[in-house]
């Protein structure tokens, strides 16, 4: 090692600590907003029904962020935009229909975080046949680590009523499809388009999906009452802008493991959300849940080898 190797060392340390911080912040905030989703649903589905409130959530959404599609950002092409009205239909419209009507039916919010959120799992079992990876020994004991600190943190909150027995399939088919567009989109070339482009085109195929659901359930024009514009406001600024950016973007910069992971954290803080809005009851279930969750996710994410575009 030469001695310029060796005047250059603190600075690689420090470039690489700064990276590890704005990583965790980036995961945080993702966790934060991927709770709200679950919140602004719960809220907006007592003003109006449930398609209608994804349709104006992903149609608002999308065309707040056309005009920046269209004038901002590298030429569009017809096969990007193709590939990303499949993620639009994967990871919006089935993802956010899964779980908005399991919750519609009456399953518990607390089960429908905890279903969505094995994620992870529902990715270990499509990465074979699609990446060609599988999680090593050390990620799957990681996950059920994680898993098992959900549980904890979440089980003391469902409660099984008169509900559908099939309704609880929902989130589960919502989640492998969330899981089938993660590893597209990993697996794909197609990754020249800024995060608020694909983000418009997958809004957009999702409206068109749900417009023909909510025509379906009875309408398609928004409900002028306060909630219901409160609510989409909610879902549009924090649950879709701000949620599946930072999901995206933190795809780019790490695994699809290790950012699923991530989201072990959602059905504690989707608990603490509600508790701040709605004054639903706290456990000391959930501090304990949470503890063994982190653990989980740090043996998933030591385990993985970050991957920078």
């Amino acid at each position: 090692m030469t001695v310029t190797d060796l005047a250059a060392l603190p600075h690689r340390r420090s470039g690489r600590l700064w990276a590890l911080v704005v990583l965790v912040l980036l995961e945080a905030a993702l966790v934060v907003t991927w709770s709200a989703g679950f919140i602004g649903v719960r809220f907006a589905n007592d003003h109006a029904p449930i398609f209608l409130i994804l349709l104006w959530r992903s149609l608002v959404s999308g065309l707040v962020l056309l005009p920046f599609a269209l004038l901002m950002g590298p030429k569009i092409h017809a096969r990007d935009v193709a590939f990303q009205m499949l993620l639009g239909a994967l990871a919006m419209a089935g993802y956010l229909s899964g779980f908005a009507l399991a919750i519609s039916f009456g399953v518990p919010t607390g089960l429908v975080a905890l279903i969505t959120d094995m994620l992870p799992l529902a990715v270990a079992f499509l990465s074979w046949p699609i990446l060609g990876q599988a999680l090593t020994a050390r990620q799957w004991i990681g996950s059920f680590i994680g898993l098992a600190g959900v549980l904890i943190a979440s089980g003391w909150s469902v409660q099984f009523g008169d509900v559908p027995l099939w309704a609880y399939g929902l989130p589960v088919l919502g989640t492998l499809a969330l899981a089938l567009a993660t590893l597209l989109q990993k697996r794909s070339r197609v990754n020249a388009m800024p995060v608020y482009q694909s983000l418009c085109f997958q809004c957009l195929s999702a409206a068109a999906i749900f417009s023909v659901l909510a025509w379906h359930e009875g309408t398609v024009l928004p409900v002028l009452d306060a909630g219901f514009i409160g609510g989409i406001l909610w879902l549009v600024f924090v649950a879709t802008f701000a949620a599946w950016s930072l999901y995206y973007l933190a795809l780019r910069k790490s695994s699809p493991a290790r950012v699923t992971a991530i989201l072990y954290l959602s059905p504690p803080v989707t608990m603490i959300w509600a508790w701040l809005m709605f004054g639903e009851p706290l456990s000391w279930a959930m501090a304990v849940g949470l503890v063994i969750s982190l653990l989980g996710i740090l043996i998933v994410a030591k385990a993985q080898t970050p991957v920078h575009p």
